[in-house]
């Protein structure tokens, strides 16, 4: 029997994470890579995990993964049950993020909702990226890949979004350095940075957002299943290949010249 393709999806409760577990569902496995797949879903609401697996293709495995990723225990508890149970882990994709502060000046934000952002946005990647690659240094083939949800923001902020950009900042950072480190593990990272995807949280763009120029304008959306085509391209690469940045955006969203 093959060796199945184990995939996690932190955040894959809704929105861009249950697109992509749907997307990489129907993907894998495929003429060109014919190894059954398993995909690990975690998440805080284990009702929704189990409705993402349920809309998944039949035939796939679905281990659903109730914790939160800010959590030490509850990241220990998921890859302990992924070591345990496949021996091994393929692809990490960590979606898992909160912008519980957007449209906040930094100097009237919340500081705890602040530090809530860097926990699940920066920790939670950093605690899920370091049990990852514990898990890949030892299994056989040694290696994997590591895909970090990113954002515009890393490279242009809105406006009034600092807890955010912050966020998304330090994940590039984690990006290049699990890059550099994780070469003699045969370990790949990207970070796949994404600007406007249609999910029920960024509907709103849609109407209106507030631009650098204080006005306000509606912005252009794309699929969000273009999201997970590309995360399925990410996962189709051969083991000698690392795309380090790529960035994936709605065409004439206000980002290049942004400002």
């Amino acid at each position: 029997m093959a060796t199945p393709r184990v995939i996690l999806i932190t955040g894959a409760s809704a929105g861009i994470g249950r697109a992509c577990a749907v997307g990489l569902s129907k993907a894998f496995p495929s003429a060109e890579h014919p190894e059954p797949l398993v995909l690990a879903l975690m998440g805080r609401r284990e009702d929704e995990l189990k409705a993402t697996g349920a809309a998944c293709r039949e035939g796939t495995v679905v281990e659903v993964l109730t914790g939160d990723v800010s959590s030490e225990a509850d990241v220990a508890r998921a890859f302990g049950t992924i070591k345990e149970k496949y021996g091994r882990l393929d692809l990490l994709f960590n979606n898992a993020g909160v912008n519980p502060l957007k449209g906040s000046a930094l100097e009237d934000s919340d500081m705890d909702k602040f530090r809530k952002t860097l926990d699940i946005n920066v920790m939670g990647a950093v605690l899920c990226t370091a049990a990852a690659v514990r898990l890949m240094k030892e299994q056989t083939p040694q290696g994997g890949r590591i895909v970090n949800n990113g954002s515009i923001s890393a490279s242009s902020p809105r406006p009034d979004s600092t807890s955010y950009t912050v966020s998304k900042h330090a994940i590039l950072g984690l990006t290049r350095s699990t890059s550099l480190d994780g070469r003699k593990y045969h370990i790949a990272a990207t970070q796949l940075d994404i600007g406007n995807a249609l999910t029920d949280l960024s509907q709103g763009m849609g109407k209106g957002v507030p631009q650098a120029d204080g006005s306000v304008r509606a912005e252009p959306l794309f699929d969000v299943n273009e999201v997970a085509r590309t995360l399925a391209y990410l996962a189709s690469l051969p083991r000698s290949v690392e795309v380090l940045h790529l960035e994936i955006l709605a065409l004439g969203m206000p980002y290049v010249g942004r400002g």
